[in-house]
């Protein structure tokens, strides 16, 4: 897609240092610039909530202009220009310095009442009025090249960027204009093919840019938004397409169920009878696993749905027909977790070969990289044979040294965990690539995507089991000493009626980075998860200045606290968190089990697949600091049985933040499909094709999953109708380079195997 002219870097075109600001907003070529979309259009005349501007806040206000002065500074020497601008309610002070009052003159000729300008800084505050210090700032119908110009520019809608302190957005505008004004059509190769822009009315890609870019009227940007979001949506289906074009040829071992195997054994001794959705979902994957094509599913469950119990059934199914298959867990915990709860399940079913073992059972062997010698090679030894039915494990499955007998069933919990290269590893073992299941508690933010996008076949478990309580959740001010003592109290209480609580903390030790206590509440912040279950912050758009940083709880400090604290003397506290060794954790979820350390106090390694039904309370420090989905996860680990449980979110969130209307979409219901929707609502979906795991920026700028389904069926079935007449593409060189450069193999491969 891109040619020689897109290619060009910015430093050759704009200088090294526009060049070198843009760059820090990634914007490295022509290319990047122009696909570098308007996040919002201002009109002329409609001014900025100023009212609404919090300190700290990086902003970009349109106003008018009330009133400029410059005066000599008697006290340290020098000069101001002080000017307020207006939303016509509110004011905001606009405060300039220089050692002479002739430098000031210039802004002071340009910022006259009346005028209306954009002004971009951070939002300060000094003797109680709000100000910026030193704004950039361009004065509609002022800053142009000519008379003629500064009208037309008066009266069209003003582009406004995702922009930063060292570029602002008028900047960026002026940037886009120098690359974009002298290319021409044959310089963007359009991916849309002239016959379907002409069936759906649309303009072609040079139009299209001019339109977003250059808006005459509301209608233009308009409609140039509109073509560049079907774009995105064709790129994408077409890929999708030529992948299930490709897929269509692979061929599978076909695993025909048995009415008499151990399938059946397993069914006969379930202590619990099967909902009405676990049933169902079974007999999609039991067709899909009978078929010579490999299964593609992806299941989504709430928490405590029970897709254990159906993943299972799946790989008995498996077993029967003389396959084995791999469980792949996204932590050693969850996968030594993964493998209890199995034989649990399955009882002398899992115990083949073994004294006491039943008819036609088979063997669980874990597999995992901190795994001893022996118990490794024994491991080994059980997969490569086939006496291991079920091998369950981390990354260490992936590793060339893993061999199997016959790999039939690969189940991939926590699928947004794993790389694709990860999960690429297991499905190519063998001359016949796999069934594969995917299995995701958490269908948001990327997994909601996913499904819209994917060409996974989707399952939905929406039923919980009988006999799991409801989980009651609160929100707990962190600076309310009364309400805190409180919550170690009701800990308390839990315990010495022999229930166990956890304590989750976004840390692990005391001398962790400090996070500005907003650091995440922007719309375009997001939460991730380290391997040792610390939370990272990305706060590139969040940095909040004038406030008092607040170190984040951490497991240690935590601990200590609670040991001092009066509420709960006498009580074993434990610990969890990624950085202990493999036998430590399983001590410490082990000793929490059985209750000799009723407290445990850990990060979100216990966020998925952990399950201790003792387990009735939950108390999340530092709260805002998650997402839903993590948020959601980690209070799906109490509840797990007939016990009313507690979740307390402990939170510094003020009223009307986004991390507040986070928080209290948890308190206000546990329906994590729900969820799903409140989180798409507060923030971007963030890059569906999984910019995290493939290391490149976001693909998609303008397309979203929920509120473009419309969009995304109509490219769907276009982008079907190229592939089926022409499935190499040979015809559509622009649209096979587009899906090369924007989809490149890994993130291609992600919206599949997701």
């Amino acid at each position: 897609m891109n040619s020689p002219r897109l290619a060009e870097p910015l430093k050759a075109v704009l200088g090294a240092r526009t060049a070198g600001g843009l760059r820090k907003l990634g914007l490295e070529s022509v290319g990047d610039l122009v696909r570098h979309y308007p996040r919002r259009y201002g009109a002329p005349g409609e001014m900025t909530d100023i009212g609404a501007l919090r300190v700290g806040e990086h902003v970009t206000v349109m106003a008018q202009v009330r009133s400029s002065q410059v005066r000599t500074m008697r006290s340290r020497g020098g000069a101001m220009l002080e000017a307020i601008v207006t939303d016509g309610s509110a004011t905001l002070q606009l405060t300039f310095f220089a050692k002479r009052a002739g430098v000031l003159r210039m802004h002071e000729d340009k910022l006259r009442a009346g005028r209306t300008g954009l002004f971009t800084g951070t939002v300060g505050e000094y003797r109680g009025r709000r100000q910026l210090t030193h704004p950039d700032y361009l004065i509609v119908g002022v800053d142009a090249a000519s008379e003629d110009e500064a009208v037309l520019e008066a009266s069209r809608p003003i582009p406004i960027y995702p922009a930063s302190a060292a570029v602002p957005t008028w900047r960026i505008g002026r940037s886009v204009r120098t690359v974009l004004d002298p290319l021409t059509a044959t310089d963007v190769a359009d991916p849309i093919p002239d016959a379907l822009l002409a069936e759906r009315n649309l303009p072609g890609l040079r139009e299209a840019l001019q339109l977003v870019h250059v808006p005459d009227t509301d209608d233009d940007w308009k409609r140039g938004r509109d073509r560049l979001r079907f774009e995105e949506a064709f790129v994408l289906q077409t890929a999708l397409a030529r992948r299930r074009a490709s897929h269509a040829e692979l061929r599978a071992t076909p695993r025909a169920a048995r009415s008499d195997g151990l399938a059946a054994a397993l069914d006969a001794q379930l202590p619990f009878p099967l909902t009405d959705a676990q049933v169902a979902v079974g007999k999609e994957i039991a067709a899909d696993l009978e078929r010579d094509r490999p299964m593609l599913r992806l299941l989504q469950g709430d928490v405590g749905a029970g897709k254990t119990v159906v993943a299972l059934r799946a790989m008995a199914q498996v077993i029967d027909a003389g396959g084995q298959a791999a469980l792949l867990a996204p932590t050693e915990v969850l996968a030594a977790q993964h493998v209890r709860s199995l034989r649990h399940l399955m009882g002398s079913l899992a115990d083949g070969g073994m004294l006491g073992g039943a008819d036609g059972a088979t063997r669980i062997t874990l597999l995992t990289g901190s795994l001893g010698t022996k118990a490794r090679r024994q491991a080994l030894g059980e997969a490569a044979s086939g006496a291991a039915g079920i091998i369950v494990g981390t990354h260490a499955l992936l590793s060339e040294g893993v061999q199997y007998a016959d790999l039939g069933l690969v189940v991939v919990d926590e699928q947004h965990r794993f790389g694709v290269e990860q999960r690429d590893a297991l499905r190519e073992r063998g001359e016949k690539p796999p069934h594969t299941l995917v299995m995701t508690a958490t269908p948001i933010p990327r997994t909601v995507a996913m499904t819209v996008f994917g060409d996974l076949e989707t399952s939905v478990l929406a039923q919980r089991p009988a006999g799991r309580a409801e989980i009651t959740t609160h929100l707990v001010p962190a600076d309310n000493a009364p309400w805190m003592a409180r919550t170690w109290q009701r800990v308390r209480e839990e315990v010495e009626a022999g229930r166990r609580v956890y304590v989750v903390c976004p840390r692990i030790d005391d001398d962790a980075a400090v996070v500005s206590d907003d650091a995440v509440v922007s719309d375009d912040a997001e939460v991730e998860t380290s391997v040792d279950g610390e939370i990272t912050l990305d706060i590139a758009d969040a940095v909040v200045a004038n406030e008092p940083d607040v170190p984040l709880a951490s497991v240690t400090g935590t601990v200590e606290m609670l040991r001092q604290r009066p509420e709960l003397e006498g009580i074993s506290i434990g610990t969890m968190h990624g950085r202990l060794a493999a036998d430590d954790k399983e001590a410490a979820m082990s000793a929490f089990a059985r209750g000799d350390t009723p407290v445990l106090v850990s990060t979100t390694v216990i966020e998925v697949g952990v399950d201790v039904p003792e387990a009735t309370m939950m108390v999340v420090l530092d709260a805002e600091r998650f997402g839903i989905s993590q948020l959601h996860q980690l209070r799906g680990r109490v509840g797990r049985s007939d016990l009313a449980s507690l979740c307390l979110l402990v939170t510094r969130a003020e009223d009307g933040t986004v991390a507040q209307e986070r928080l209290q979409a948890l308190a206000d219901t546990a329906d994590g499909f729900v969820l799903a929707e409140k989180d798409l609502e507060l923030r971007r979906e963030g890059d569906v094709l999984g910019a995290a795991q493939s290391g490149g920026r976001s693909s998609l700028r303008l397309l979203r999953a929920v509120r473009d389904a419309d969009v995304i069926d109509a490219a769907r079935v276009a982008a079907g109708a190229v592939i089926d007449a022409d499935p190499e593409l040979s015809a559509h060189p622009a649209l096979a380079s587009a899906v090369s450069e924007w989809l490149d193999p890994e993130r291609e491969a992600f919206l599949e195997r997701g």
